[in-house]
């Protein structure tokens, strides 16, 4: 199973859409290994989004989000990189299908309410940064095993 990490960005905890973000992943079929609501230190989002540096935009990201709690998932299914992606929506929210989760709460492009790892060796550096091993399950321990047949 692949795993990666997921951030619900300040802007969806400010307006109480955790919930519904989460449910789209469980419905989906995704186990949830880690979750934690936190506040992101300016260092830690520095860290995080490193591959931006230097570009326009950088420092309006770090200050968003610095700007309030974040909810962090790591979570694990079969090519969940992609899929994950493929249910968050295209970056700019107005350009965002309809039923990704930009597409059905979103209309910014800086406030796009989610974060999502882009491959698998960003989802391993991202998960590292934001949970110690001891923060997550085994995945022995999921119930995968309802969701897929793992003897594909």
């Amino acid at each position: 199973m692949q795993k990666t990490l997921v951030i619900i960005k300040p802007d969806s905890v400010k307006r109480r859409l955790v919930g519904e973000i989460i449910s789209r992943f469980e419905e989906k079929g995704f186990e949830i290994l880690g979750l934690k609501l936190m506040a992101i230190p300016e260092i830690l989002a520095r860290k995080n989004y490193s591959e931006h540096e230097g570009k326009d935009f950088f420092e309006k990201l770090i200050t968003f989000m610095t700007s309030g709690p974040v909810v962090v998932l790591a979570i694990s299914g079969k090519n969940a990189i992609a899929v994950t992606r493929t249910m968050m929506g295209k970056t700019a929210c107005h350009e965002a299908a309809p039923g990704t989760i930009r597409g059905d709460f979103g209309l910014s492009n800086r406030f796009n309410l989610i974060h999502g790892s882009d491959s698998h060796e960003s989802a391993e550096r991202e998960i590292e940064l934001f949970f110690n091993k001891n923060d997550l399950i085994d995945p022995e321990q999921t119930g995968l095993q309802w969701i897929y047949d793992l003897s594909d």
